[in-house]
C-alpha cells in the first residue's frame, strides 16, 4: 500500500522582517487527509509560516513544494521573489486561505463572493459555479444567506462564507490561519463545527489555531514553534497529553485550562 501524497512541504524556511528572524529554519509536511495543527505563542512564527506556504510572505531560505511542485524562487536587488508569477497563481488556485479577519467582498453578496474566483480565475461555467456554491452555503449553515451582504451577517457568519469561499476553489489543501481569533465568544462554536466536519471528511488542513481541544480533537499531527523553531512535533495524543519540552507542557497546560 503506497503512503498518502505529500500535498504541502517546506523545508529549512527563513523569513526575516529587517532585523527580526522570525522563522530559523522550519521544515513540515502535510499529507492527503492529514489535520496539522500549529500552535504555539504569538509571536512564534506561525502565521508567518502559514503564509510563506502560498508567498503570501517570501523566505528569505527554504524551499516550498506544493504537490509535489517546488515553487521556483530567485534573488534580485538582494532580495528574494518569485522567479515565475504563472506558477506561483496556478499553485495558490490549489490552496485555500482562510484569514482571521474574513476578507470577503463587501461589495459583493455571499453568493458572489464564493462564485468570483471559480468563474473568473479559474474560468469554469457560471452555471456549475452557482451550484457548488450553493451547496457548499447549504454546508456550511447559510443557505438562507445566499443574497445577504458581508456586513449583514455576524462574523462567524462570515467566516463560514469564507471558509465557503476556499473550498469552492477546489483546494488541494486548506490553509487557516486564527480562523476564531476575530470571533465573539459565542460563535467561536459555529466556525469550530464546520471545520471538524471537514477533518471529517478527510480534507488535508493546516491549522493555526489557539484553540487547544479542538486541535487535540481533529489533528492528526501537531507542531509547536518557539521563537521561529519547531520545538517539538509529533501525534496529538504525545503533543497535548504528554509533551517532551517543558515550554510545550506549559504552554498547553495553560490554553486547555482556560
Amino acid at each position: 500500500m503506497s503512503s498518502p501524497e505529500i500535498v504541502v512541504a517546506v523545508s529549512n524556511l527563513h523569513k526575516r522582517f529587517g532585523a527580526l528572524e522570525v522563522l530559523k529554519g522550519v521544515s513540515l509536511e502535510a499529507h492527503t487527509g492529514e489535520v496539522v495543527s500549529i500552535i504555539g505563542a504569538s509571536g512564534s512564527g506561525k502565521s508567518t509560516l502559514l503564509r510563506c506556504i502560498p508567498l503570501l510572505e517570501v523566505p528569505e531560505e527554504g524551499e516550498i513544494r506544493i504537490s509535489g511542485e517546488e515553487v521556483a524562487l530567485r534573488t534580485r536587488g538582494g532580495r528574494r521573489e518569485a522567479a515565475d508569477a504563472k506558477q506561483v497563481n496556478r499553485l495558490r488556485s490549489q490552496l485555500g486561505f482562510v484569514f482571521q479577519s474574513f476578507n470577503l467582498w463587501q461589495h459583493m453578496t455571499v453568493l458572489q463572493n464564493v462564485v468570483e474566483v471559480p468563474v473568473h480565475v479559474q474560468r469554469r461555467p457560471r452555471a456549475e459555479a452557482v451550484a457548488e456554491a450553493e451547496s457548499l452555503l447549504e454546508k456550511v449553515g447559510l443557505a438562507e444567506k445566499l443574497n445577504a451582504y458581508p456586513s449583514h451577517l455576524s462574523g462567524g457568519q462570515q467566516q463560514r462564507a469564507a471558509i465557503a469561499r476556499a473550498l469552492a476553489m477546489r483546494p488541494q489543501a486548506l490553509l487557516f490561519d486564527e480562523p476564531t481569533s476575530a470571533l465573539d465568544p459565542e460563535l467561536v462554536g459555529e466556525v469550530l463545527r464546520v471545520m471538524r466536519s471537514l477533518a471529517e471528511e478527510g480534507r488535508t488542513m493546516l491549522i493555526v489555531t489557539h484553540e487547544m481541544a479542538f486541535a487535540a480533537e481533529v489533528s492528526s499531527h501537531a507542531v509547536f514553534l518557539a521563537d521561529g523553531r519547531i520545538e517539538e512535533e509529533g501525534p496529538p495524543s504525545q503533543i497535548f497529553r504528554d509533551p517532551q519540552s517543558e515550554r510545550c507542557r506549559q504552554f498547553v497546560q495553560r490554553h486547555l485550562d482556560r
